[in-house]
């Protein structure tokens, strides 16, 4: 039964005492409502009811559109409490939930997406599956109501059926999940296919990848800019730059405010779907930060700070965590928060500067949006504008950035869109990747700072007792046993930051969670990791995830975490089980391996030839520093780096890597230990050599 709520309140379901901004959303729905949890699936076994899955997140716009028409709707409400029960689930705290449901989705519909709508017995085997339904039916697509009856009716009269579909989905489901089969080593040929793929997908007009919707994935564009780095093949660099370049100046990216939206619904990233994602910002910062370092251009390392700029204005905690995202819709509007009109602008900016900046960011009277409204982007370079405005280049970019601040003060008056404040690890673990490795080419304390404050907190708020690693933290409440992308993206974020500021501590705590995540995740027989791990729950079947999509998988991060351990710590078992990892997916890889551009940047560590860099001496010293600052400002995606000086630091670090136990700086100056390809050159001890030995 729904719970009574507060006199002049609608009643409350059982999502009253959740901490998921997105459960809250739904608390007080008519729909009977539960967690995931025994509880529900009991009740539906005890009513031979079957069970309605619903999964979101908070700032999901058309989940918001399915919640309004249907879930807030009486008789919508009346159907599914007599006839179901109903879970709800955030696949941002359960993404192992999300991915068994949303691959089912994905096998019997051909696409996927959210809000992702399932029918299941209560044993949790699905046997319908779909994504958004309106209340009622209209462009083709069935009425949400008309397929709760029509459910409900087979139920009843043909439970065997039902039940024989739930078994082969089930099934099926479990056969893919072990899937990713061994195929041919995989070498320098693969890193060309993929090559080749982006070459045949590339838009060259607007940069990007395939057509509209165009998604960034950064990981893209660090896998070209590798694959240049190797080959020196021009168009590699080309296509990453133009993709770059296109992002920023495009409605995608927040020109008042920073950050990038999630994703572009036409070919010219001009008008995005608004909402804002934290891993997105973590990842374009590394790709544009990367871009920097490779290519020299010093609008990428604009742009990186930029994204830094909006996560720690607007995203960040104060205990130092990261929060999730922020909502596409405002006002029950998506975009309306970001969006501009000719009179808005001149209102604030008075006609001469209101005028300059409508024409320079694209906004007329008739719009590019909905209602006559612009979203503000760039379509031309500032030194062509500014040559036909007759103006100084200089003279025009402080009164761009004058008119930029005055509007962002203007529009945080407005009625913010939600902000999801929970903090979720893995997310965490790339954003703190991202800033310690802008503030290795940047050379800014504030990135470095923000990182290291980010990893204390998740560190020592979000690992109990017992070391392992949980997924959600929000108003002190912890939440989940972590999951692979938990461990393997925080691990990744703690090799960064030692990386960058050299504090031993966080090179001993990747270890250690890379340790942990091998007994819990380690897939012995096959290779590679499950996404749950042995505390977590139980579901229908355990998927080794691959496939690098919005984000990186788990996999994939972890091969390149136990390469660089491995060098980092002289412990060779560690690159065996990536060597394994490696093989034991290579198959998929091999066929297509566009799709696994994350995983392919382990292989091109694994191909080499990689370094391991050990600077020996006093870390306060000029030369020193200014030897430090070159290799980090390098691009140089296949080393890793490790410092040791003289003294209890010193002693830390050969107790975790004993290679370097021996390694000290010769006649008093910093010197360079510098190994490639399992041989190590004569010790360096000043910087033009360090130069010429990395050029």
């Amino acid at each position: 039964m729904v719970r009574p709520g507060k006199e002049g309140h609608r009643p409350h379901n059982h999502l009253l005492h959740e901490k998921s901004p997105y459960l809250l959303q739904h608390a007080d729905n008519p729909v009977d409502w539960y967690p995931w949890g025994q509880e529900a699936f009991q009740k539906a076994k005890l009513e031979d009811k079957p069970v309605f899955l619903s999964i979101g997140y908070a700032t999901c716009h058309w989940c918001h559109v399915m919640a309004h028409e249907s879930f807030e709707d009486e008789e919508v409400a009346g159907i599914l409490n007599e006839s179901f029960v109903s879970i709800k689930v955030d696949r941002e705290e359960r993404p192992d939930i999300d991915q068994i449901y949303m691959s089912v989705c994905q096998a019997l519909t051909g696409q996927g997406g959210w809000p992702l709508t399932i029918f299941m017995t209560s044993e949790g085997n699905p046997f319908f599956a779909g994504t958004y339904f309106p209340k009622s039916g209209r462009m083709g697509m069935p009425g949400f109501t008309d397929l709760l009856t029509r459910v409900s009716r087979l139920w009843q009269t043909n439970r065997e059926g039902i039940l024989q579909d739930s078994e082969k989905i089930r099934q099926a489901i479990q056969k893919e999940a072990g899937s990713g089969a061994p195929g041919p080593v995989l070498d320098q040929a693969v890193l060309r296919k993929a090559y080749g793929q982006f070459l045949k997908a590339f838009d060259p007009v607007w940069g990007g990848f395939g057509r509209a919707p165009k998604f960034p994935t950064p990981h893209h564009l660090t896998f070209l800019l590798r694959w240049y780095r190797r080959s020196q093949d021009p168009q590699a660099a080309s296509m990453a730059e133009k993709t770059l370049e296109a992002m920023r100046n495009g409605g995608v990216f927040d020109q008042i405010g920073f950050g990038f939206h999630r994703y572009s619904v036409d070919e010219k990233w001009l008008v995005p779907h608004f909402e804002k994602m934290l891993y997105d910002q973590a990842l374009l910062a590394m790709a544009y930060t990367e871009a920097y370092q490779a290519l020299g251009k010093v609008q990428f390392a604009k742009v990186a700070r930029e994204i830094f700029t909006y996560v720690l204005r607007d995203m960040t905690s104060p205990e130092g965590g990261f929060y999730s995202a922020e909502d596409a819709d405002s006002e029950g509007q998506e975009g309306l928060f970001y969006v501009w009109t000719p009179q808005q602008v001149q209102k604030h900016l008075g006609d001469t500067l209101g005028g300059l900046f409508c024409r320079f960011y694209g906004i007329s009277p008739e719009g590019n949006f909905e209602e006559g409204r612009s979203i503000p982007h760039i379509s031309e370079t500032p030194q062509n504008f500014a040559d036909r405005e007759k103006m100084d280049l200089g003279q025009l970019e402080g009164a761009l950035e004058e008119a930029r601040e005055k509007l962002f003060q203007v529009r945080e008056k407005r009625i913010h869109p939600l902000k999801d404040d929970k903090i979720i690890t893995s997310w965490n673990g790339l954003m703190i990747a991202a800033l310690a490795k802008g503030y290795q080419a940047l050379q800014e304390d504030t990135h470095a700072q923000a990182a290291r404050k980010a990893a204390d907190f998740i560190l020592r708020q979000m690992r109990p007792a017992h070391g392992r690693l949980q997924r959600r933290f929000r108003h002190g409440d912890v939440a989940y046993p972590g999951f692979l992308d938990d461990y393997a993206y925080l691990t990744w974020g703690l090799i960064e930051l030692y990386e960058a500021v050299f504090e031993v501590r966080y090179l001993e705590e990747a270890v250690h969670l890379n340790q942990i995540m091998i007994e819990l995740f380690w897939e012995e027989e096959k290779g590679g990791f499950y996404f749950s791990g042995k505390d977590n729950e139980a579901l229908i079947s355990r998927p080794r995830d691959l496939y690098d999509g919005a984000v990186p998988s788990g996999n994939s991060v972890a091969a390149l975490n136990l390469l660089r351990l491995s060098r980092m710590t002289g412990k060779a078992d560690l690159e065996k089980k990536a060597d394994q990892l490696l093989r034991g997916f290579s198959g998929p890889v091999a066929e297509h391996p566009m799709a696994y551009t994350q995983f392919l940047i382990a292989v091109d560590f694994m191909l080499g030839p990689s370094r391991e860099i050990v600077i020996a001496g006093d870390p306060g010293l000029e030369e020193s520093r200014k030897m430090i600052a070159f290799v980090q400002q390098s691009f140089l995606p296949n080393k890793v780096l490790l410092l040791k000086p003289e003294d209890e630091a010193g002693q830390k670090l050969s107790a975790l890597s004993p290679f370097v136990g021996g390694k000290r700086p010769l006649n008093n100056r910093p010197t360079v230990y510098l190994c490639e390809n399992y041989t190590c050159k004569a010790p360096l001890t000043d910087l033009a050599s360090l130069k010429a030995a990395l050029k």
